[in-house]
């Protein structure tokens, strides 16, 4: 689960993580209160506007601007919050920013001595150990950092069951060059942000830009934090945070009936138990001519109630000209989810896209024979091949 920059910056400072302070506003009075509110407290005279959605480069897109005095923050709010913005990660149909931060300005005006940096913790699935990568190019976009300059990037792999332990936070100020204060400042920071990442049971911290001020200070100038949604259960506090207003609509509808569902941008739709068997099927989609316009996982138990949420949420693409039911039945048997589907067909009502399940496992030939009878319009198949050879004269 995503979580936006101010709510990411909540939870580091609960750790003890030091951050850029900041008040979150939904209007451009309250953005004007919040500056006024952070002066006091801070003793800022400038202040950052920053649009708050779900992505990246928001700076480049226009939603991240400097404010010198309250009628700026009054303006760049109103011209921040409500606008469409548009940036690599959003894609060209970009996202509604409901919501801004006004945060201290951390770089002191006529100050130059400082630097940032950029760091992140997540987990190295091939060696199953967290790892923290950072390098002195912060502020940058990583995966150029990446392209050009890969020596600038530096990982720290952490053993789970040891924890960070001291001489690698050490080992890290010392990478990005740092000495004195700035070097112990660092140290605490890269501790406090790892006891943060492993309590959160995160999938990601992302800090970029991480600041060293001209006091030097380590402070989190932001924060990309995704939460593992398996573990929510266990952090009710994290699980209010989640925001249905980032998300697409039928992702959101999809979580509500326990189903994996990701929207792309295909003709041919598809259900399936199984991501590895999901992943097939939309490679059998492609090899058939068409593009996949989902991933659906509807689990092992598939039954009447999930197909019937599925095919709702496929059917309310309107680029889908087909859809292609793949079930291995394991776990549950084949003709269940042939009733399955003949009795969803049935309470949706009139559907005008053609639909093809194939049947594979226990019962196969009995889930074949309650299609083939149904009288719907509906197309079984047993084979790949059969499901491919349907598709393809479908969508071509």
């Amino acid at each position: 689960m995503n979580i936006h920059e101010y709510q990411g910056k909540q939870i580091l400072k609960s750790f003890g993580v030091a951050i850029q302070e900041g008040i979150v506003a939904d209007t451009p009075g309250k953005a004007v209160e919040a500056a006024k509110q952070l002066q006091v407290e801070t003793g800022t005279g400038w202040w950052v506007v920053k649009a708050q959605i779900h992505a990246g480069g928001r700076g480049k897109g226009g939603g991240v601007k400097l404010a010198k005095s309250l009628d700026e923050v009054k303006e760049l709010a109103n011209n921040i919050i409500g606008m469409n913005l548009i940036t690599h990660q959003t894609g060209p149909a970009g996202k509604k920013v409901n919501k801004v931060l006004i945060a201290q300005d951390v770089y002191y005006p006529g100050e130059t001595e400082t630097d940032e940096f950029y760091m992140s913790v997540l987990l190295n699935r091939q060696t199953g150990k967290n790892i923290i990568m950072y390098s002195t190019e912060g502020g940058m976009d990583i995966e150029d950092v990446a392209e050009k300059t890969p020596h600038l990037i530096y990982k720290e792999e952490v053993d789970p069951g040891l924890g960070l332990l001291g001489f690698q936070a050490r080992k890290i100020a010392f990478n990005l060059g740092l000495s004195g204060q700035a070097f112990k400042e660092m140290t605490k920071f890269v501790t406090a942000l790892y006891k943060a990442y492993v309590e959160t049971d995160s999938s990601m911290f992302e800090i970029n830009p991480v600041l060293r001020t001209s006091d030097n200070k380590i402070l989190a100038v932001d924060a990309k934090v995704n939460l593992d949604d398996n573990a929510l259960f266990r952090h009710p506090a994290y699980a209010a945070m989640r925001d249905l207003s980032e998300e697409d609509p039928a992702e959101t509808e999809a979580s509500k009936s326990d189903l994996n569902f990701v929207k792309l941008d295909g003709n041919v739709g598809c259900m399936v138990n199984g991501a590895g068997l999901a992943m097939a099927t939309m490679d059998i989609i492609k090899l058939s001519g068409g593009e996949p316009a989902n991933f659906l996982d509807v689990g092992g138990g598939a039954n009447a109630t999930t197909v019937e949420a599925g095919l709702k949420i496929i059917l309310n693409d309107p680029n889908v000209k087909a859809i292609l039911i793949n079930i291995f039945g394991g776990i549950v048997r084949c003709d269940r989810v042939a009733n399955g589907v003949v009795e969803a067909y049935k309470n949706i009502g009139e559907i005008d896209v053609p639909i093809i399940v194939r049947l594979q496992g226990t019962n196969a030939e009995g889930g074949k024979k309650i299609i083939d009878e149904s009288g719907l319009k509906v197309y079984s198949a047993i084979t790949l091949k059969e499901a491919s050879d349907l598709v393809q004269q479908i969508v071509n």
